[in-house]
């Protein structure tokens, strides 16, 4: 049985699409059969990026199908080891359908209150319709320098009693050459980018390990 792992928002820009292909990619380059379904079927984000990676070559080669409805996405999932929902860019019912059969639920965020709110607001209303808190967990997207800030936006996640997952990335252009080329956060030019980003993505692993192992 493959395990599923839901990346999903409120609102768009927050970083979901890019922790989707990277953590696929890491899981790919260890080995394991992943799909990453694109829920987005109107901008094809993921399923488009994917495109930049094949026409410019880049390994290990990931596979990016676009699924209109969950249970789609469901009726092929026995043939991969992790399933992976790159979300659409607001809530939608299915994000709820996402968010019930995912193992874990990753809900990406900046650290201004624009973001934060409708992020928690969100991670209280899947609390709601019966999405096990222990599942959910939050991650820290598109962050400035300033450190006041980062630790804010940590102490107002746990306010809210939520899990962050450790680390966070930085708004910077490596990152965003490295996308438009097909690559992942990990697979940038320069070496701090790419260790800064594998802590986070270690982190999800992490995670996903101890829910599913326990």
């Amino acid at each position: 049985m493959p395990i599923y792992i839901g990346l999903v928002s409120q609102k768009g820009g927050v970083g979901k699409s890019i922790l989707s292909r990277t953590l696929a990619k890491e899981y790919v380059s260890n080995g394991w059969e992943v799909k990453i379904a694109d829920m987005d079927t109107s901008q094809s984000t993921s399923f488009n990026w994917n495109s930049r990676r094949l026409k410019n070559n880049i390994l290990p080669n990931l596979r990016v199908e676009q699924f209109r409805r969950v249970e789609d996405a469901i009726k092929i999932a026995d043939s991969y080891d992790l399933m992976i929902f790159d979300g659409a860019p607001h809530a939608t019912k299915e994000t709820l359908d996402i968010a019930k059969i995912c193992d874990l639920i990753i809900l990406p965020t900046g650290i201004s209150l624009d973001d934060l709110e409708p992020t928690i607001k969100l991670a209280h209303e899947l609390k709601k319709e019966g999405v096990n808190r222990d599942k959910i967990a939050l991650a820290l997207c598109r962050v400035g320098n300033s450190e006041s800030e980062i630790t804010e936006a940590k102490e107002y996640i746990s306010n809210a009693g939520y899990f962050l997952l450790e680390g966070e990335l930085s708004e910077k252009t490596g990152y965003r050459r490295a996308i438009d080329l097909g690559k992942t956060l990990t697979e940038t030019t320069h070496t701090s980018l790419n260790k800064q980003a594998n802590i986070l993505i270690q982190s999800i692993i992490n995670k996903v390990t101890s829910l599913t192992n326990g």
